[in-house]
């Protein structure tokens, strides 16, 4: 049983993630700005990506660097297609598969080869990427709204990283199992209200 997780917090978690699929606040707004904003619109870009570079720090602690590259790369991969207009029916199912992925990487401690795990991470980042690109506000300079979400992506992997050293410090296992059954219970609640 995990003593971490507090009912009151639990439920406030599930009442935040039934919008976390629908990205508001993306009509007008366009640039560098609206791309620094779209990753923390949704509790689903947030978590992901403060969890791949909390799960990275505990999971590999001298590669660290490697799944949050991987992420970044293949998120503006997924960011050009999307902002083309290519169709990605599985966006979404990448996106909420990432958050119980990663969660659940945490919770239990799971720790895969270095190779698979950038491979899985890069592949929820291309969901990520297209999320970003689909919903980018028409006629927006693609470039800077770009260099937006990358900043902050890089903001959210850096404190997930500095939370990882935190917890190396204290409590590695309690402070990555209490993340991950913060995502679980995030995502199953954005599935069940999908």
């Amino acid at each position: 049983m995990i003593r971490l997780a507090r009912p009151s917090l639990a439920l406030l978690l599930l009442a935040a993630a039934a919008p976390a699929l629908a990205h508001p606040g993306h009509g007008a707004e366009s640039g560098l700005a609206a791309g620094m904003l779209h990753p923390l619109t949704g509790i689903d870009h947030l978590l992901a990506m403060i969890m791949v570079g909390l799960w990275s720090g505990l999971a590999f602690p001298r590669h660290w660097w490697v799944c949050p590259a991987a992420f970044v790369s293949f998120m503006l991969g997924g960011f050009a297609y999307g902002a083309a207009g290519g169709p990605l029916p599985i966006a979404e199912m990448l996106i909420v598969a990432s958050v119980a992925a990663l969660g659940i990487a945490l919770l239990f401690d799971v720790r895969p080869p270095l190779a698979l795990s950038a491979a899985a991470i890069a592949l929820f980042a291309i969901g990520h990427g297209f999320a970003h690109g689909h919903e980018m506000a028409p006629g927006s300079d693609g470039l800077c709204f770009a260099a937006g979400f990358i900043a902050t992506t890089l903001a959210l992997h850096a404190a997930g990283f500095g939370l990882s050293r935190l917890a190396l410090r204290l409590q590695p296992r309690r402070i990555g199992q209490a993340v991950g059954f913060v995502a679980t219970a995030t995502a199953a609640a954005m599935i069940w209200s999908a």
